[in-house]
């Protein structure tokens, strides 16, 4: 069994913010894919499925974002599945938006969620990196990733979540190499930052 993971938080109030890009991409592949329904274990929402006849697990942690570890690891150990079939879907505020990038090993770039990750489960997992930009301000990054997606966010970001569902495969198959060229030849980054575009329209 391969687990994907979301990082995000819980709720509502939560729902559409980049925080929660990881959440989003879950929910998309589990549509995708026709997964079984949401239920509770692990501290988390679960869902088991099919993809290209290997068996997965989505998950949602509902530890909130800073102890996602904490799921992932009750999964892990009653599998008894190793931190190399464990892929973490996340926002990245250190790569432009429309940007995705496949991580394995190295360290947190300070990112709570993957801290966590690393202190439960070790450094072994993969993370998709999913660029959201960064507020230009070191002030400004928490209500930068805890407010919603703009509506111009959407043009990049959906296309995304639809390109992540096509080329899973490829990831699921360990051609991470693939699978990151395959998301963004089908879904460009915008050419400038949506959010300063959006500022210059409404201005």
């Amino acid at each position: 069994m391969l687990i994907l993971s979301g990082q995000g938080n819980p709720g509502a109030k939560y729902a559409r913010n980049r925080h929660n890009a990881g959440f989003m991409v879950i929910d998309r592949i589990h549509d995708t894919y026709g997964f079984g329904p949401w239920r509770a274990k692990f501290e988390s929402e679960i869902s088991e499925g099919t993809i290209d006849g290997k068996k997965v697990l989505l998950m949602k942690p509902q530890t909130f974002y800073n102890e996602t570890g904490r799921a992932a690891s009750k999964a892990l150990t009653f599998y008894k599945l190793q931190p190399e079939d464990v892929t973490v879907f996340h926002d990245e505020i250190d790569l432009a938006p429309g940007r995705l990038r496949v991580k394995r090993g190295g360290g947190h770039s300070g990112n709570n969620g993957a801290r966590s990750m690393m202190a439960h489960i070790g450094e072994n997992f993969r993370r998709i990196r999913i660029g959201v930009g960064h507020p230009g301000d070191k002030a400004m990054v928490m209500p930068h990733v805890l407010s919603d997606f703009h509506k111009v966010d959407l043009e990049w970001f959906n296309p995304m979540t639809d390109a992540i569902c096509k080329a899973l495969p490829f990831l699921l198959a360990g051609e991470d190499e693939r699978f990151q060229t395959e998301v963004m030849r089908l879904a460009p980054a915008p050419k400038h930052d949506p959010k300063q575009t959006a500022k210059k329209g409404e201005g």
